[in-house]
């Protein structure tokens, strides 16, 4: 570890300034008790997060790290100018350098103290006590170092705990001081080896399985990442983030689907948390139960809509735990502070009421003011105890999706991934397409849209998108109606027009009027939409498997563009509206083809290739949420979304995008999380929303440039490493 600090300009007087010690320690010191730390921590918000001291006070500001048993020193010096006169650095420089040391050590772990040395002498006394963190007595925020873990277990259980468990990877010394030694092999391997032998373990079953039905062989292979999982969770996203196109398709889209059809007769191990509807009034001390006092980020269900499988009840949980393996494995968010969660309000689904597997309420699902109140409990509950949490909706049904998301979205940090990450992710494809076209982004106006499915999604995609149109010419009531003309809705009554009875509100805006040149009747079929509009891009968010048939698809070759995109996105596999197949046969290799869950390129008989885009929620919400958690935005906003789609879509280069490559490869995960989450950091400070964190506050965001930012969010992204287990008989250990 490297300090630069200025030097002290009166070095004569005899002071400390500048003085950094290393000792050892006989034994590590108490730490302070916890409403110690909450009571200290409540005067400084309380003081709006200063330094509570005048510079006039203050004559040396001393920092001391502890870290394991050994203590790191650092002394600072204000105003000394022979004496204590006011020559030298003043009280805000020095505050300025303890700072930078505190933010270090946050990082990578350990205990901090602050002590400072009022005029006159005297001895010094401890004071900025809320910079005690349990972050630094803890797990590491990030893969800066490889800080000690200090823990009270020892034996078995260290080996029954995932978070702890390093399996044969456990050095000697710690089988004997965490009395390991007998209860594991002899033989020590590292991290890279217990990799490689899972992969072996993975090949065969492999072979075993090639013979089999593909949905055995993927719950299959789902079940032996599930095991790994429940056994080491540092070795898990090791295994996940080195193989992470071959087994993203199994912990997430197509197979995670499969798994929550089968959760019940699948689940062995309670991962994350349930609430139910017989838990009100309950869930604000339930919350506590969980056992991590710091968690960014947590994704919600309530199972009513599971990706294009329905009402899946309870069993739904499966989607918010895939949903975190990515935001820990592509994202970067350490796997100690992220919190899967299911709400129970019963099912409608009689099947799985009538299933003797079934582990939720037997129960039909709550409506209106009911349903409203459990929502609302759990909301409150988790801002209580985490008042900084980021909380991802997920495939909650379309009649309460959008009003939730309005209803929460000005108030704290939530998004719905499936109309805002949805939406997103399209917005970056169509921008991607008309790169491909030739044209420059801004050309997006010009599109012709029509759009196959009116749901959460259908309706967050066709939002966002037009908003995208009418920033072309500045956001306004007129520009925003000038782009909606731009899409076709169709639902499964077919295209959407101003005669439409009960019409959803939602859509109202983009109702198509019956007079015109491209005029067509209320609930046209989507062959005729097609062949009248001929429109540029062709997106599917219905849910209906094989819809953009090959006479929908032969309808897409006109004079309008030499160049047709579609975008088939709904999940699963088997629910996409075409394959890339499909598409390439009737199309040829020059369409633009996207889909939510993964299809091969496709070799055609003229020896051409088309490149099958996977435009999966994937790229953006990790980002977004790493983003967000870093910035300390108070809310997630629109501004940030489009930040977040534009980068996404302009790191393509001009070479890849003539090909028909639009997204980045699955492998590059990790790098597009990094650049996604910048982007939504810069954005977050332009809106005035960045409130910062430990590692960087407002003021140091604002300093920074894009470059920095990008810097700054790669080194605060979490990677899979062992940490030293220290044994420890404080009760705030691990």
């Amino acid at each position: 570890m490297e300090f630069a600090f200025p030097p002290c300009s009166a070095p004569e007087s005899g002071c400390a300034c500048g003085d950094l010690r290393l000792k050892k320690l006989n034994a590590i010191p108490a730490r302070l008790h916890r409403h110690a730390q909450m009571q200290a921590l409540r005067k400084h918000n309380a003081a709006g997060g200063t330094w509570p001291l005048r510079k006039d006070d203050a004559r040396a500001i001393r920092f001391d790290w502890y870290i394991g048993k050994y203590l790191l020193r650092f002394s600072s010096c204000c105003g000394c100018g022979g004496g204590g006169g006011g020559g030298g650095r003043d009280f805000k420089e020095a505050a300025v350098e303890v700072r930078r040391c505190v933010s270090m050590a946050s990082t990578m772990g350990g205990l901090v103290r602050i002590a400072v040395r009022r005029g006159g002498g005297g001895r010094i006394g401890t004071w900025a006590r809320a910079l005690l963190s349990a972050d630094m007595q803890t797990r590491r925020y990030c893969s800066l170092g490889n800080p000690p873990i200090l823990v009270q277990k020892r034996g078995s259980d260290i080996l029954h705990d995932p978070w702890l468990n390093k399996g044969t990877a456990h050095p000697s010394v710690e089988r004997d001081s965490l009395g390991l030694r007998g209860l594991l092999p002899p033989s020590v391997i590292s991290l890279e080896q217990q990799v490689a032998r899972f992969g072996l373990s993975f090949r065969s079953l492999e072979r075993k399985t090639r013979e089999g039905e593909s949905d055995e062989r993927a719950l299959a292979q789902w079940r032996l990442l599930n095991r790994l999982h429940d056994r080491n969770e540092t070795l898990y996203y090791k295994v996940l983030i080195d193989n992470i196109k071959e087994f993203a398709p199994i912990v997430y889209t197509p197979t995670v689907g499969l798994v929550c059809q089968n959760y019940s007769g699948l689940f062995r191990r309670s991962r994350g948390m349930y609430f139910s509807a017989k838990d009100k009034g309950l869930m604000a001390s339930m919350v506590y139960n969980w056992p991590s006092d710091k968690v960014d980020v947590i994704v919600v269900t309530d199972g009513s809509r599971i990706l294009g499988l329905g009402d899946l009840g309870v069993q739904g949980i499966g989607i918010p735990i895939g949903k975190l393996d990515l935001y820990v494995a592509a994202g970067g968010i350490n796997p100690s502070r992220v919190l899967p969660v299911c709400i129970d309000v019963g099912t409608n689904n009689a099947a799985l009421l009538e299933n003797p597997l079934y582990k939720g309420l037997r129960q039909p699902r709550l409506e209106g003011d009911e349903y409203l109140s459990v929502i609302d409990e759990f909301m409150e509950a988790v801002y209580i105890r985490w008042p900084k949490v980021i909380v991802q909706h997920e495939d909650f049904q379309n009649k309460w999706a959008f009003s939730l998301l309005k209803r929460y979205r000005n108030k704290c940090r939530m998004f719905n991934d499936d109309v805002q990450g949805t939406a997103g992710v399209a917005l970056a494809g169509i921008l991607g397409a008309v790169r491909a076209m030739g044209r420059p982004m801004s050309d997006i106006s010009k599109m012709r849209i029509v759009v196959v499915g009116a749901g959460s999604a259908g309706l967050g995609v066709v939002n966002m998108v037009r908003e995208s149109m009418a920033m072309t010419e500045g956001v306004s009531p007129q520009t925003l109606k000038k782009a909606a003309e731009n899409f076709w809705i169709m639902d499964s009554r077919g295209l959407v027009t101003e005669s439409r009875k009960d019409m959803d509100p939602d859509v109202k805006d983009y109702a198509r009027s019956l007079t015109g040149n491209l005029a067509l009747p209320e609930g046209a079929p989507l062959l005729d939409v097609v062949k009248k509009v001929k429109p540029d891009v062709l997106l599917g968010l219905s849910g209906v498997g094989g819809i953009f048939n090959k006479q929908v698809l032969e309808a897409m070759k006109h004079e309008r563009n030499h160049r047709p995109a579609v975008f088939a996105m709904s999940n699963p596999t088997s629910n996409a509206e075409c394959s890339s197949t499909d598409c390439f046969n009737v199309l040829g290799a020059n369409c633009v083809f996207a889909s939510g869950s993964p299809f091969p390129d496709v070799a055609l008989g003229d020896g051409s290739t088309g490149k099958a885009n996977q435009g999966n929620n994937m790229y953006l919400f990790p980002g977004i949420g790493l983003g967000t958690c870093l910035a300390g935005s108070r809310l997630v906003t629109d501004g940030m979304l489009h930040a977040a789609a534009e980068r996404l879509a302009s790191m393509m280069s001009a070479e890849d995008v003539a090909k028909g490559i639009i997204f980045p490869p699955v492998t590059q995960i990790r790098d597009v999380a990094k650049e996604v989450g910048a982007a939504v950091v810069k954005a977050a400070v332009d809106e005035d929303l960045a409130e910062g964190t430990w590692n960087a506050d407002a003021r140091d965001l604002r300093a920074m440039s894009q470059d920095d930012i990008v810097d700054y969010v790669d080194r605060m992204m979490w990677s899979p490493a062992y940490s030293p287990l220290i044994y420890s008989k404080s009760r705030e250990a691990h």
